[in-house]
């Protein structure tokens, strides 16, 4: 609760950079316009396993925002009676379709790894900016550019961090991934970080990297919806 503050300006700050990007560099168009020719660039099970990915993080990154800001955002402007059975709703919902979440996580991983490791056209690609910033540059790519490998990866790893914190707390009192954790980076590290752990320390812990970690997704996922719709033509 005592970093929400911070948390709601990380989401805002996002919102606002994109809103200035595109009040300078505007929507990025097709620059010799369309051809009129289409090609299937992702077949049908592709398309399902993203928007089953994407439709279930959405739902994730509302219900759980609402845990967050709901009693404040929300509570004053509809009354106590129709957000506790809008926030009871949004329960189920957040715990049922976390395994829906989980489930296309691994079918986009396994659908598209091969084509999101490192190739030297990335170099180039990152180099000129993807083109971004110049509409003379058009730099080359595979299947996935640069920035996409970037979202692919930090949507795998982000996801699986997620995933495993909200395993615990969907669990309470069944793991013990911090102490784990924990225990490998003082290992590696020298470190001292508290082991073992309490079984209430791995749940608070669990909540607050939860927190923390969705909240990064749903930035990274801001920046991707930006360039998917109004950031960029097609």
């Amino acid at each position: 609760a005592a970093g929400a503050p911070l948390i709601l300006f990380l989401l805002l700050a996002m919102v606002v950079v994109l809103s200035l990007f595109f009040a300078i560099r505007g929507r990025i168009r097709i620059e010799h316009g369309r051809s009129g020719l289409t090609i299937t660039r992702f077949a049908a099970f592709e398309r399902f396993g993203h928007w089953l990915l994407a439709s279930s993080f959405i739902i994730l990154a509302l219900t759980g925002l609402n845990v967050m800001y709901g009693r404040y955002v929300l509570l004053p402007l509809i009354g106590p009676e129709a957000f506790g059975a809008l926030t009871i709703f949004g329960k189920y919902l957040h715990n049922y379709l976390a395994f829906a979440f989980m489930a296309g996580l691994v079918i986009i991983f396994v659908m598209w790894v091969s084509h999101n490791l490192p190739h030297k056209a990335d170099i180039k690609w990152v180099l000129q900016g993807g083109g971004i910033f110049s509409r003379k540059l058009h730099p080359p790519a595979k299947k996935f550019n640069a920035g996409q490998k970037v979202i692919f990866w930090l949507t795998i790893l982000g996801g699986l961090s997620i995933s495993l914190s909200g395993w615990t707390l969907l669990f309470p009192y069944t793991t013990h991934f911090f102490s784990g954790t924990f225990e490998l980076v003082n290992t590696v590290f020298g470190t001292a970080l508290p082991v073992p752990l309490s079984p209430l320390q791995e749940q608070q812990l669990a909540s607050l990297w939860h927190a923390i970690m969705s909240v990064f997704l749903i930035c990274v996922i801001i920046a991707h919806i930006y360039i998917g719709t109004i950031g960029m033509e097609g």
